[in-house]
């Protein structure tokens, strides 16, 4: 079985686990397996991982199989960063499904769901190291069934989630530290760090656990 995975930002936090991915699928002798970051290089194969794409992949037809991992019960929180809008709801259970890739944004047929369970104190990294792990492990499950895995279609109403800016790091000056928590959660101290304006100067906080 020829599996290739895609991350079109070789900047992009999750290439770490795209990398253990590619070397967990050799080590079970679940098929070739080759990490790739330009979309002009995925080639016909078998399966293809779209991990975290900031471009939508267009030639489907390469591979039989076209994986996307997003973090919402689908049909729900379809669209971007559907993590962080649920953490910022206030949830600690955040639903994953594996999914097939189609035409129409995040309404391919499911494969599989599971469950991202946070207890409400983790930043960032910790929150990206639970859905890096949970990501590794829906592939991992599919590979292992394949070929005899079925999708089935998604069901209900759909819900889209906007995409997120830098503008949306910005704390209400004039709120508690408690009712901004899971903002500051979210943010990232280095590419969109928390902030406020303050008498028309912008200061940046940044949060780490002692």
């Amino acid at each position: 079985m020829k599996v290739q995975i895609l991350v079109d930002n070789p900047n992009s936090w999750i290439v770490d686990y795209a990398k253990e991915l590619e070397q967990k699928i050799q080590q079970l002798n679940l098929g070739q397996a080759k990490l790739i970051f330009e979309h002009s290089e995925v080639e016909e194969g078998d399966v293809l991982c779209l991990l975290s794409c900031e471009n939508i992949f267009k030639k489907l037809s390469l591979n039989q199989y076209n994986l996307v991992v997003h973090e919402s019960d689908l049909p729900q929180g379809k669209g971007w960063s559907p993590l962080t809008w649920q953490i910022l709801e206030g949830k600690n259970k955040i639903p994953i499904t594996l999914f097939e890739a189609e035409e129409s944004v995040d309404s391919g047929v499911i494969y599989a769901q599971d469950s991202i369970d946070l207890e409400g104190h983790e930043l960032l990294p910790e929150i990206k190291k639970k859905q890096g792990e949970k990501t590794i492990e829906l592939i991992l499950n599919f590979l292992k069934n394949y070929p005899n895995v079925k999708g089935e279609k998604q069901v209900g109403e759909s819900s889209y989630y906007p995409r997120r800016t830098k503008k949306d790091s910005e704390l209400n000056i004039n709120k508690s530290i408690a009712e901004q928590f899971n903002l500051l959660r979210v943010c990232d101290n280095e590419r969109y760090p928390a902030f406020f304006v303050k008498e028309g100067v912008r200061y940046e906080l940044k949060i780490t656990k002692a």
